[in-house]
């Protein structure tokens, strides 16, 4: 990435602004296995829209994409809990999954069948269907 961008966008990690002040402001406290970087405010905020002075934040490593942030991570940005993820999450089940972001809008995106993008082609009706009439 130029450094031009890095000065300029947004949408594609942490602008040069955002890293400085986080590295100033912020204490790093983990890091997930997308590689996005979670800090919290060393100092207490005296904003009243962090009624409890702490500012907790992500900088994503690539773009920036909420449905990248783990589930365990979102609970702790949005104060659920307190402590951070690795220190209280029991290990994982042998059935979980591997979390995959949202892919809405990008060409892995899931298109049912009939579909515009995939051809607009439907089933043929089955006749199981009658219409509704004001006269009936």
């Amino acid at each position: 990435m130029s450094i031009l961008s890095k000065i300029f966008t947004w949408w594609d990690g942490a602008t040069i602004g955002t890293l400085l002040w986080s590295a100033r402001n912020g204490e790093q406290v983990g890091t997930d296995f997308f590689g996005n970087r979670y800090y919290r405010a060393t100092k207490p905020s005296k904003s009243t829209a962090f009624s409890d002075g702490e500012r907790r934040w992500v900088i994503f490593d690539g773009p920036n994409d909420a449905s990248r942030v783990p589930p365990e991570w979102h609970g702790w940005l949005h104060k659920t809990f307190d402590g951070v993820p690795e220190s209280f999450l029991p290990p994982a089940r042998i059935w979980e999954v591997d979390y995959t972001p949202n892919e809405t809008g990008t060409g892995q995106a899931y298109l049912p069948q009939g579909a515009l993008q995939r051809g607009g082609k439907r089933a043929a009706a089955t006749g199981d269907y009658e219409a509704w009439s004001p006269d009936a």
